[in-house]
């Protein structure tokens, strides 16, 4: 897993991941054997649990063959600690409670909006100027209300929910069919959760369209999974949930940030004008730099996945308007 090499370039100094959970943890550990950050910082308000974890990855560095410094610190409810996240040029904030079986992410609005809200003060405060990485949920809210709480310009504050979105359709997609998951091209938009949008026509097996490859029923199949996926994870693991996949997927993002490599992947965003969609945080393809998204990259939809889209971005408005008081 290591992808440690000689050319250690420190394009981003500093990343923070804010809750040292599983998701958290796992994001601070594939940060660090990138070996392309100077260090990685991982915060929580249990303490010693940061700094415990933080010890335990250092030691994996001979082993793993990465230099990355790796910082644990235990945060207070007034914002005590949070001085060791300045300068900080990313930070993803995991930080909040995990869905139970027969949770819908909805239901954790309330909580974790406080939680949210607290973390981001704290964010801008210490990293005026780093590019947030929302992944608690339910995520399009929090990604809303996480801006909100900072004041940050919107493409400096990002949500983590189409990469996993996608890689999860991707992963069906490759089982069904028998084929490596190297040559299935997937696209999930719209929002993390019931209103998702998978959009089959964007989707290809080795270049062929998949309505070639499999008929419309097994594709709506898989559609279902995919917009099930967390809750699937959620319902077998009985306590906790997914985060090897989420981790990859906010790691992944931090990489395209740290690097402004321009890589084009699917986020929550702002979204202005595209779409005919206008002043919501929606998942949707995007580029991304050293300053968040670069710009939207609108992608060719059928009819009625423009129309799903659309009704997507209308249901998480409605909810967004409600997590600015919260």
């Amino acid at each position: 897993m290591s992808t440690a090499s000689s050319s250690h370039s420190t394009v981003a100094n500093k990343v923070t991941v804010v809750g040292a959970g599983f998701y958290g943890s796992t994001t601070a550990l594939r940060l660090a054997e990138y070996n392309i950050f100077d260090t990685v910082v991982l915060t929580d308000i249990v303490e010693g649990k940061p700094e415990g974890l933080a010890l335990d990855m250092s030691q994996s560095r001979a082993i793993e063959g990465f230099e990355t410094k790796i910082i644990g610190k235990t945060t207070g409810p007034n914002g005590e600690g949070y001085e060791v996240i300045e300068g900080s040029k990313i930070v993803i904030i995991t930080a909040g409670l995990p869905r139970k079986p027969g949770m819908s992410r909805m239901d954790l609005l309330e909580v974790n909006a406080k939680i949210v809200r607290q973390v981001s003060e704290n964010v801008a405060r210490y990293a005026p100027d780093a590019v947030v990485i929302v992944v608690s949920n339910p995520l399009d809210e929090m990604t809303a209300l996480a801006q909100i709480a900072t004041g940050f310009p919107r493409e400096r504050v990002i949500g983590q929910a189409g990469v996993l979105d996608t890689a999860r359709f991707t992963t069906f997609v490759a089982d069904e069919l028998g084929v490596p998951v190297a040559s299935v091209k997937t696209l999930t938009l719209g929002s993390h959760g019931d209103t998702m949008v998978p959009v089959p026509s964007q989707c290809t097996v080795n270049g062929k369209p998949l309505s070639e490859l499999l008929p419309a029923d097994r594709i709506e199949a898989l559609v279902e999974r995919t917009r099930n996926g967390g809750a699937e994870i959620v319902g077998l693991l009985k306590t906790g949930s997914a985060y090897y996949a989420p981790s990859a997927a906010a790691a992944r993002m931090a990489r395209a940030v740290a690097e402004d490599s321009g890589a084009v992947m699917p986020v929550c965003t702002w979204v202005d004008g595209q779409y005919g969609i206008s002043g919501v945080y929606l998942g949707v393809m995007a580029e991304l730099g050293a300053q968040g998204v670069r710009r939207v990259v609108e992608v060719d939809l059928t009819d009625s996945e423009l129309e799903s889209l659309r009704k997507a971005a209308e249901a998480v408005r409605a909810k967004q308007a409600d997590v600015a008081n919260l």
